[in-house]
């Protein structure tokens, strides 16, 4: 059979690409030859992910529940994927930065346009019964979130904002790290001391979280801004898609989880607690918490009243 010239010239470009690395092209191509089809199932192991969602009650909603938070715990990692990124090049180059916020900003929207899943998509009284076999489980165990969050900006911005002017990135990271906001969050509603929520995340992530830390002390996203040459760092594309990205993730994401608390855990003389005993009050209006990425691109103005719009909008009827 005779071989055409572009299939010649693509082999003789093969050879010369094996040749390089000190490789034999035969044994690749013969490789080639007894390897399968690949299809699409096997490719994104279809039936391996349809086989992961394992209720632990008969429930029906329960299955939705396990779905969406597997689909957000997939986002997150597109989200990693590309602060990563952002982190190791060294172009400094404001076109590629923004490339790479604007693909997090999209995977930040599908996220928070579908919460209406979890708002909306489930029946409360099957939720308020399921999800007592799920303690002492709870979303706020989401250590992916929590890798985005050190990925973005250096550890004093997550502080606790009762304390946040107490500390700076003179303290370690090992003292910021004992005041990160979110731990306020998984204190026991009546002795204010750690759920057994937040002892089991910490025992399994607080290596991994100081792991990160160390890592990008000084190289968070948000430090990587700061390095970019001044007519970069001035780009207003870059800031746009800088102030997206801080209120997507810290003003309407987490105020989605509230609107979804608010559904399911409010009654009318005391709120019931989150599951795994989380406060879920105190710990998801950003508004309380104030968790700015990216401080230096907001007025002080913007950072006083950080979130207290969409609460005022949600919350308060009167004030619409």
């Amino acid at each position: 059979m005779k071989i055409e010239p572009e299939i010649a010239s693509r082999i003789e470009k093969l050879q010369e690409k094996y040749a390089n690395s000190g490789q034999d092209l035969g044994s690749y191509l013969d490789g080639l030859l007894y390897e399968r089809y690949l299809t699409y199932w096997d490719y994104i192991h279809l039936d391996t992910l349809l086989s992961l969602q394992v209720p632990r009650t008969y429930f029906p909603d329960e299955e939705i529940f396990i779905m969406y938070h597997q689909i957000t715990e997939l986002y997150f990692k597109l989200i990693i994927h590309e602060q990563k990124q952002i982190i190791d090049d060294r172009t400094q180059n404001a076109e590629f930065f923004t490339i790479k916020i604007t693909r997090i900003n999209n995977y930040l929207k599908a996220l928070i346009t579908s919460f209406e899943i979890m708002i909306n998509g489930m029946e409360r009284q099957q939720f308020m019964q399921y999800r007592m076999a799920l303690l002492p489980a709870s979303g706020f165990q989401s250590a992916q979130y929590r890798m985005i969050e050190l990925y973005s900006t250096p550890m004093e911005n997550l502080a606790h904002r009762m304390l946040r002017d107490k500390f700076s990135n003179e303290n370690t990271l090992e003292e910021l790290y004992e005041v990160i906001y979110w731990k306020k969050g998984a204190t026991d509603l009546k002795t204010g001391e750690k759920t057994l929520t937040l002892k089991q995340f910490e025992y399994r992530y607080t290596p991994r979280f100081m792991r990160i830390a160390k890592e990008v002390q000084h190289s968070t996203i948000y430090q990587r801004y700061q390095m970019l040459p001044e007519k970069e760092k001035n780009n207003k594309g870059l800031i746009d898609a800088l102030k997206t990205f801080d209120i997507q993730a810290n003003v309407n994401w987490p105020l989605m989880h509230f609107a979804s608390a608010h559904r399911y855990l409010r009654r009318e003389t005391k709120a019931f607690g989150a599951t795994g005993g989380t406060n879920w009050r105190e710990y998801l209006p950003p508004s309380f918490q104030k968790i700015i990425f990216f401080p230096e691109i907001w007025t002080q103005n913007e950072k006083e009243e950080w979130g207290k719009q969409w609460v005022d909008h949600e919350f308060n009827p009167d004030k619409k």
